[in-house]
């Protein structure tokens, strides 16, 4: 994808809040478009706001957006999306893309958005947030929205950077190295290396009916290893990310040995694409075709009763996709297009080192087709449709249809309103359908796909130049639910197609002012109820509320403050508890350093106040809940030359 075509020669540190909405996004609709045409309620957010409030991961800096409810198990970050963030599940219905390349693997579909998301935040020009059903264009796992990010380019760095970075709490060093440049023949370039090390905290944790509890010394470390590469000529460019994350884990995640060291998690991801972009027939036809190929490495040594095992499962993948865009004809936007994608070899393995009669080798492979079409058209010169479909098939589940359409009417200049509907699915993934160790889980190759109708209702208003006001209302509905049971003839676990349906309504009012001596206030408040057969879902929290506000700081030259406040309301846990409500508060201090040219330095407190709250946990847990991180402060120093 190419970023910012319409605004490149504008720096996002500069825009205003008209030109902030203006933005092109990609994502929606895998071109580009304005903010105001997306068939979605579609949030942005940019560099300036990633080093304005300190965030050091994707789904810290996408919690700062209405409807996001993170949870953190001491393994990995989740997103929960407008109600349903189920314990255990993996965010396999968020799709998420890098440069429109998916990231979400081929074993467990996990949309990876902590540490174990493989590119460095620092390297984002810009996150793209569409919420709801984008399986008309996406297919696969695009159930409750599509999270596209667009990276920097050689030509936004023009030398070099160096960061380090030092986090108490967890004992966190970080170190990035970025080299980019744009030559004088029009070629982009850009390289990137990036470290972490920490060694974590040690914490306090009960496990269950074990009867254990205890603090985890040194067992909460974290290793992370990332390299980028981008390059772009012309019409035609490359990417290539890569990401080796290992996680220590102090929590005995399923059921393991407590307080063992040893017990780790290790993603290891690594993708790459080459694209070509272009267009013909006077400007009226826009050809993209692209070549992908991904790879996932999983790792997970624990202990059961003292003896060692093993579990892995990795998988690879390649594939094509074509798209045509043409504007040929008046008042429409036709695109149309094919994507292929070949897991060809997905492993899943559990090996007893002292027991080797219980190991288990499980081999997979699945194509994915998918064929879709989408008219954008401009009714009048105040209102607009855009209608899609998209055909998937796969030996799975065989073939399914995702609809997608929505009435966009430009009322005045100021406001505009959407409405929307769509559908979505998602097949079973590998672990889901085929895994079976005879021992903790029987297979279920019988499920088949999930799927999610849902309708919108959008409103903005730009009240003012510096202002404007956000209103939408939603419903989804979700069949056959994939989750775990259990098996009826072995008493283990399985995972099976839930026979009830759940269902959401919600409503959710934002804003977003600025100032003309560069303050900005970003906010929110939602409302929402997730439920399966009259029974609140469980970690949905009703209530959500987000404040963000930056502003520099006068008689300091190049300092800026960014503070962030969100409120969560209490969630229900597996046992019907729930947990307490709670308000998180974090400070972000940024300046550059007037004597020395190119030197930028940070102080963030995270947790300002210390508050102590819990996320719920999953029934692979010894914990019903987990304590989350109380206050944590970081010192970062930037250069550029």
């Amino acid at each position: 994808m190419q970023p910012l075509l319409a605004s490149a020669a504008e720096d996002l540190d500069q825009m205003s809040l008209e030109q902030l909405m203006a933005i092109n996004v990609v994502g929606a609709s895998k071109y580009e478009q304005k903010q105001q045409q997306v068939a979605a309620a579609v949030s942005v957010i940019t560099r300036k706001d990633i080093r304005t409030y300190g965030w050091r991961t994707l789904n810290e800096a996408l919690a700062s957006l209405p409807g996001i409810h993170p949870t953190y198990d001491y393994q990995y970050e989740y997103l929960g999306t407008r109600g349903l963030s189920l314990p255990g599940d993996f965010n396999s219905r968020i799709l998420i893309t890098i440069n429109g390349n998916r990231i979400n693997d081929a074993t467990y579909d996990q949309g990876p958005t902590g540490r174990d998301f493989p590119l460095d935040i620092d390297l984002i020009e810009r996150i793209e947030f569409i919420p709801g059903p984008g399986s008309a264009v996406y297919g696969q796992n695009a159930m409750l929205g599509v999270v596209n990010i667009v990276t920097r380019k050689g030509a936004d760095v023009q030398g070099a950077e160096l960061s380090a970075s030092y986090q108490t709490a967890e004992i966190m060093p970080q170190e990035r190295v970025t080299l980019g440049k744009q030559f004088a023949n029009g070629t982009d370039a850009l390289l990137s290396f990036s470290g972490l090390q920490a060694r974590g905290a040690d914490r306090f944790f009960e496990f269950g009916d074990s009867g254990i509890s205890g603090i985890a010394h040194h067992m909460d470390g974290e290793n992370v290893k990332q390299m980028f590469a981008r390059a772009s000529h012309g019409p035609l460019s490359f990417d290539f990310v890569y990401g080796n994350r290992r996680k220590d884990d102090p929590t005995g995640m399923f059921f393991s040995d407590p307080l063992v060291a040893g017990q780790y998690q290790r993603d290891r991801r690594l993708n790459t694409q080459i694209q070509y972009n272009d267009h013909f027939l006077g400007d009226t036809l826009n050809v993209m075709g692209r070549l992908f190929l991904g790879q996932y490495r999983y790792d997970n040594p624990i202990f059961y009763g003292g003896e060692k095992t093993l579990s892995t499962g990795p998988s690879d993948w390649h594939g094509a996709e074509l798209r045509l865009l043409s504007t040929a004809f008046t008042d429409h936007k036709l695109m149309a297009g094919f994507e292929y994608q070949n897991n060809t070899s997905i492993t899943q393995t559990f090996q007893n080192f002292d027991n080797p009669d219980e190991n288990v080798h499980i081999k997979s492979a699945v194509i994915r087709l998918g064929v879709y079409l989408q008219d954008e058209w401009r009714i009048t010169d105040t209102l607009s449709a855009t209608i899609g479909l998209r055909y998937d098939h796969n030996d799975w589940i065989g073939s399914r249809l995702s609809p997608r359409g929505a009435l966009i009417w430009q009322a005045t200049p100021k406001a505009t309103f959407k409405a929307l509907y769509g559908r979505a699915h998602r097949s079973p993934n590998s672990n889901e359908r085929d895994y079976s160790d005879g021992i903790a889980q029987v297979a279920n190759p019988g499920l088949r796909s999930e799927y999610i109708d849902t309708a919108e209702l959008v409103a903005d208003y730009l009240a003012q130049p510096t202002l404007n006001l956000r209103a939408s209302v939603y419903e989804w509905d979700m069949y056959r639910l994939i989750a775990l049971g259990i098996d009826p003839l072995s008493g283990l676990s399985q995972y099976q197609q839930t026979s009830k349906k759940m269902l959401a309504r919600g409503a959710e009012l934002s804003l977003d002012k600025t100032w003309d001596q560069g303050a900005r206030l970003r906010g929110s408040f939602g409302i929402q109820n997730a439920e399966q057969h009259h029974n609140h879902l469980p970690n949905s929290p009703y209530y959500l509320g987000k404040l963000n506000f930056s502003v520099p700081i006068p008689l300091i030259t190049g300092l800026r403050a960014g503070y962030e406040l969100q409120y969560y309301g209490k969630r229900k846990t597996l046992d019907g508890s729930n947990t307490d409500d709670y308000v998180l508060a974090n400070l972000n201090l940024v300046t550059s350093v007037p004597q020395l040219k190119g030197l930028e330095a940070s102080l963030s407190v995270y947790n300002l106040f210390n508050e102590h709250y819990r996320h719920p946990a999953a029934d692979t847990n010894w914990q019903n809940t987990l304590l989350q991180p109380g206050r944590t402060v970081r010192f970062r120093l930037d250069y550029r030359f």
